[in-house]
């Protein structure tokens, strides 16, 4: 997925825990962050909480493997996008620019 953004003009930093995701989007600011619901002990919601709070103007998505009611509505109440895998680049592309679109 972060190949696959590269190549669509991306500029994508890619974090392979909680912790160095945390230090990333509160050093670096970005403008979309992407998280996995499940991230080990954490939560990607957490990230999301965490993201509005340094950027409050960040497209946030989340993707998981279950069409979970309840994550969903708190991904929404949070203003994620709440997708569940398998999610292609190109699904994640369309949903970034419907985003920015509308």
């Amino acid at each position: 997925m972060s190949r696959f953004l590269s190549e669509s003009g991306f500029n994508v930093v890619s974090s392979s825990t909680f912790e160095e995701a945390k230090r990333e989007i509160a050093a670096l600011r970005p403008d979309i962050v992407v998280t996995d619901v499940r991230l080990g002990a954490f939560n990607g919601l957490q990230l999301v909480l965490m993201a509005r709070d340094v950027r409050p103007d960040v497209r946030l998505v989340v993707f998981s493997g279950f069409d979970d009611p309840v994550l969903k509505e708190e991904a929404r109440r949070l203003g994620a996008r709440y997708l569940v895998k398998p999610v292609s680049g190109h699904q994640l592309l369309k949903e970034l620019r419907n985003d920015v679109s509308g």
